[in-house]
């Protein structure tokens, strides 16, 4: 299954995405909230067997936003399932 980012907030200061499937089916969100020095990320995606595509989705989005202000501190918290995954190498549980 695809999974593809569906605009729902977009100011100055946040992002609010939705995570759809092909149908246009919500299976998960993310926040992205900006400050002066950092950007917070907070996600979550439901459907485990897409883990990965979720990770592959995330991580070039961030790194656009981070090329906006490349001292930003990137501070993330995603999720999926159960389980947190880190951009930057392995899956934790958690």
């Amino acid at each position: 299954m695809q999974i593809y980012f569906s605009p729902e907030v977009m100011t100055p200061q946040f992002q609010v995405l939705n995570v759809v499937d092909p149908n246009n089916k919500a299976v998960g969100n993310l926040a992205f909230l900006f400050d002066e020095k950092k950007l917070y990320v907070y996600g979550i995606l439901e459907e485990e067997e897409v883990g990965a595509d979720f990770k592959d989705l995330v991580t070039p989005y961030i790194k656009g936003l981070s090329k906006a202000n490349p001292n930003l501190d990137v501070l993330s918290c995603l999720y999926v399932g159960c389980k947190k995954i880190d951009l930057n190498g392995t899956n934790n549980n958690q």
